[in-house]
């Protein structure tokens, strides 16, 4: 795993735990989190860490779903599945963003995926396009990607995917942590995310 936040409010709708996933086959100029694309970095957390983090942050903020980014989630589709089903059974939604289309997930024809996606309530699909800023949905980063909802469990016009995208900072052992979108107003930071916190 590259890492995770416990409740955030900037990826996705209302209160998240969010798991960012630790490597990527794809190469999307101008990616978000270029140091999650290798597969050799990050740290193995077992699942039943995990699962017991998730627990933990529906009962201290209650949280109503979890975010599953990276990195590629469906690149490790049996650990994404074991926390989406987990997800269900404490009553929680699960969002994916995936650099894969629905339809090259369902191509495959890979049964932990196609599990997986039956898991799934909303899905952000496609390949970043730093071309395409998004305009007007909110969490979403280039508009050619999709906003699709494949369960009855969330509502596909939530209001919530509209506005403007958010930061979150955090102060944390000695370091910054930043997370959200970033904008042009992230680049005005970069200097000061550089510095060791005082």
């Amino acid at each position: 795993m590259a890492h995770r936040q416990a409740c955030t409010a900037a990826e996705g709708p209302g209160l998240r735990y969010a798991l960012w996933f630790q490597g990527c086959p794809l190469r999307c100029p101008g990616c978000c989190n270029p140091h999650f694309l290798s597969y050799t970095g990050g740290e193995y957390i077992t699942l039943e860490t995990l699962l017991s983090e998730i627990t933990q942050a529906k009962t201290e903020t209650g949280i109503e779903g979890i975010t599953l980014l990276g990195g590629e989630p469906t690149a490790q589709p049996e650990a994404s599945l074991a926390l989406s089903l987990h997800a269900r059974t404490l009553g929680l939604n699960t969002l994916i963003f995936s650099g894969h289309t629905h339809e090259e997930l369902l191509a495959r024809n890979h049964p932990p995926i196609n599990e997986l996606l039956s898991a799934t309530d909303w899905l952000v699909d496609g390949p970043y396009d730093h071309t395409q800023p998004e305009p007007v949905r909110r969490f979403i980063g280039s508009a050619n990607q999709r906003l699709l909802t494949l369960s009855g469990r969330v509502c596909p016009d939530d209001p919530r995917w509209l506005g403007t995208n958010t930061l979150e900072i955090r102060l944390k052992d000695g370091t910054i942590e930043v997370n959200g979108f970033p904008t042009a107003s992230l680049a005005n930071l970069s200097p000061w995310l550089a510095k060791p916190a005082r």
